[in-house]
């Protein structure tokens, strides 16, 4: 029988596990139209969530979940870039940690903001089994806002996956072949 996760006699607040990671976007970064790779952008972005993560949580945490990666704005070779994380939520073993994406020119001074993405973590244990983290200290209105906001992702992404579920099982394939008329794409098997 599996043992119930220990509860944290404790909350840490927003502001001890805040973590800002700046790096400098180098010529390898770039693809051949000149970009920063969305995938190095990524790969800084689980890099900050997990500093963050573990740091609230005093544990080792695993990416569980991606949600939002927007590429608003193009980064370039030469800039900046700054990315900010902040647990905005915490469930029992899990956390949701915002980033907010910013590129700088130095030489313009310019800030873009680039990207806001989510990411959910998941603390482990010694035991690699999923460990309780502490509780969230709500300390300034943009805290409790923030975990408003992630309380209602979370309602509306259970209820997507559970409509988006429910269209997936309910498709008859050849009575709704007739919506494929006119989209960019062509059945190559007969039905």
């Amino acid at each position: 029988m599996q043992q119930p996760i220990p509860e944290p006699d404790f909350y840490r607040p927003v502001s001890y596990s805040r973590t800002t990671l700046t790096e400098l976007m180098i010529p390898s970064y770039a693809n051949f139209g000149g970009k920063i790779h969305g995938g190095i952008l990524l790969s800084l972005m689980d890099k900050v969530a997990y500093a963050c993560a573990a740091k609230h949580a005093g544990n080792y945490c695993v990416t569980v979940t991606v949600d939002g990666v927007n590429f608003l704005q193009p980064v370039e070779v030469g800039e900046l870039v700054s990315l900010m994380a902040s647990v905005n939520y915490v469930g029992r073993t899990s956390l949701l940690v915002g980033i907010k994406v910013i590129a700088e020119n130095v030489k313009t001074r310019t800030v873009k903001h680039t990207n806001t993405s989510y990411f959910t973590m998941v603390a482990k244990g010694e035991d690699d089994k999923p460990a309780k983290v502490p509780g969230l200290l709500l300390e300034t209105p943009d805290d409790v806002r923030r975990f408003m906001e992630a309380q209602q992702r979370k309602e509306i992404k259970a209820r997507y996956e559970q409509e988006f579920k429910a269209i997936k099982t309910e498709l008859e394939l050849r009575q709704n072949v007739a919506s494929l008329v006119g989209q960019r794409c062509q059945v190559a098997f007969e039905l």
